[in-house]
């Protein structure tokens, strides 16, 4: 049975636009709206967010090991050059 897609994504935070979140979700949806209602640690203090980039992985291992690429100094350069 094939593994589940998963979506790497981007939050962009609305009153401070040089705010950023990463995250991986099987959900992108429910995953905005629980950031957006407080109920992530990481981004309870920066509502509202909103979807700035959004990739989807046809599994889990490939979408996690890119979330972790992007949170590390070469990928926020590479996010800095091409998704801002």
């Amino acid at each position: 049975m094939p593994s589940a897609k998963r979506f790497v994504y981007v939050l962009k935070n609305a009153s401070q636009p040089t705010q950023y979140y990463t995250g991986v979700t099987s959900d992108v949806a429910y995953r905005l709206a629980a950031h957006n209602e407080g109920r992530c640690l990481h981004t309870a203090n920066g509502r509202p967010w909103s979807i700035d980039v959004m990739v989807e992985f046809a599994d889990e291992r490939r979408a996690v090991a890119f979330e972790r690429y992007l949170k590390s100094g070469s990928g926020c350069a590479f996010a800095n050059r091409h998704f801002r």
